[in-house]
């Protein structure tokens, strides 16, 4: 199966157009498109250590939900890590492939694999619209909120989103006073979308970033959860292994073994 023919599969999951404005989805690095493809490695993060990874596993071909070239490169050396990563994976004639924001608003993306992690029901976007893409309309949306079948007292709630989750430190404000039904997230660096969660009077929000100030006045009246960007956006790699173990069940397919997460705990 060539390149191409899988990445064609991601964008009709993702389409291009669903991303955000800032963003920089599709083929990174490559002119492999339509060469066939021996393997895919799947990741959350492209890194040198993961490029190695695909070399050894004899994989030409990397799918990331981060791109890899977010910021225009003015030039090619060994000076960054992003800059290695392109020369190494040019070097191996490998192809770096990202679905990032399109795969956050896409309808059974991100946030709807946290929301079934999580057994959410009854579960809708967050500010859905529609987005033209060709000649056909689908419907995009920046988060979701769905609910518990059975409310859940804070505390449980919370440990139980650090357990599935396997998160070392769950950031969250005091603990809410009243059990816990709705619940409205948004995955990766979502916090823009908090206030949304409160006009919906969804009970809890959840995502992967937050600063600071954001905590202050929202005692008792929603339960936030700080779970880490990483933590927040780990299953968007089983996204991939489903939608192209599908199309091309033959092709040898990994899940990167290396966590890229940047962010470490004591």
């Amino acid at each position: 199966m060539k390149i191409k023919e899988i990445t064609s599969a991601l964008e009709r999951f993702a389409p291009l157009p669903l991303q955000e404005s800032y963003d920089n989805a599709g083929l990174q690095v490559g002119l492999t498109a339509e060469q066939e493809a021996s393997g895919a490695l799947l990741c959350l993060d492209v890194t040198e250590d993961v490029i190695r990874e695909a070399i050894d596993l004899g994989c030409n071909l990397i799918v990331s939900h981060h791109p890899l070239l977010f910021r225009s490169l003015k030039q090619v050396t060994e000076r960054t890590q992003v800059e290695r990563c392109v020369r190494l994976a040019i070097q191996n004639d490998i192809a770096i492939y990202a679905a990032h924001t399109n795969l956050d608003n896409a309808e059974d993306g991100v946030n709807f694999r946290i929301a079934e992690k999580l057994g959410l029901v009854d579960v809708q976007m967050m500010q859905k619209h529609p987005v033209a893409v060709g000649e056909r309309r689908v419907t995009a949306g920046s988060g979701l909120i769905g609910y518990l079948p059975v409310p859940e007292d804070s505390l449980a709630f919370l440990q139980r989103i650090k357990e599935v989750f396997h998160i070392e430190c769950l950031q969250h404000n005091e603990l809410l006073g009243r059990p816990i039904e709705s619940v409205a997230l948004c995955g990766g660096a979502g916090a823009f979308m908090l206030d949304e969660a409160i006009r919906l009077e969804a009970d809890a929000f959840l995502t992967g970033e937050m600063s600071y100030h954001q905590f202050f006045g929202h005692e008792q009246e929603i339960q936030i959860a700080v779970m880490g960007h990483y933590q927040s956006e780990q299953y968007t790699r089983d996204i991939f292994y489903q939608l192209i173990s599908e199309l091309a069940p033959e092709l040898p397919l990994f899940i990167t073994s290396i966590d890229t997460n940047p962010i470490h705990y004591l």
